[in-house]
């Protein structure tokens, strides 16, 4: 997402091995309109922050971004989804698999790679993701593009066999990074995440992610 065109140049392809997967990584709806003093006055809006619970151990947080429209709620929805339900796979060995319901082509192949390179190498996961400054760059149609930043400091990678956190923690439980989704709207109306691009934590792109 990023000056669109710019930034997809700049963004390493969706990881496949946890090596490669600890570079990567997927509410409220619209916030209320809430008045301030006693007297008549614009309306001001709030952001609202949902947490969605993956497992006793592991939650999703989502900064929503104050007053989204519809179909960007729509896409936010499936990001949010797509992220959650990808860890909720990871947690119970690979027998929840309902997050491949929110991706079609080449994601699809992206996001049971990374999961099944968990499961693979025997690892989980603990703690928390948060995502935020959530923002769709453009929509074409019925395509559209959604950058979002992925703080996962907060989190920490296991062996999933003794639960402990490996010794050496990935970039992505370093600093935040930059996550690119490109989104289509089938006929069904719902918004399904086809392409995947994230930038390193440490890269030039996800410096705008650090705060």
């Amino acid at each position: 997402m990023r000056v669109a065109i710019v930034l997809v140049v700049l963004l390493a392809a969706t990881a496949c091995t946890p090596s490669e997967a600890e570079r990567f990584t997927p509410a409220d709806l619209p916030a209320d309109l809430s008045a301030e003093g006693s007297s008549p006055g614009p309306a001001r809006t709030e952001p609202k922050v949902e947490t969605v619970e993956v497992s006793p151990d592991v939650q999703v947080v989502v900064e929503w971004p104050a007053a989204p429209d519809r179909d960007t709620t729509a896409m936010i929805d499936s990001f949010r989804d797509y992220r959650a339900g990808s860890f909720r796979a990871v947690v119970t060995g690979g027998r929840d698999t309902a997050y491949l319901g929110t991706v079609q082509e080449g994601a699809s192949t992206d996001a049971y790679t990374w999961v099944k390179a968990f499961l693979d190498q025997r690892r989980s996961v603990r703690g928390t993701s948060r995502l935020y400054a959530l923002n769709v760059v453009s929509v074409t149609g019925r395509g559209a593009e959604l950058n979002a930043c992925v703080d996962e400091t907060g989190m920490r990678l296991l062996d999933a066999e003794t639960g402990k956190a490996v010794r050496r923690q990935p970039d992505w439980a370093r600093r935040p990074f930059l996550q690119v989704a490109g989104l289509r709207r089938g006929d069904d109306g719902i918004w399904r995440i086809k392409l995947l691009r994230h930038a390193k934590p440490f890269s030039e792109a996800s410096k705008g992610c650090l705060r």
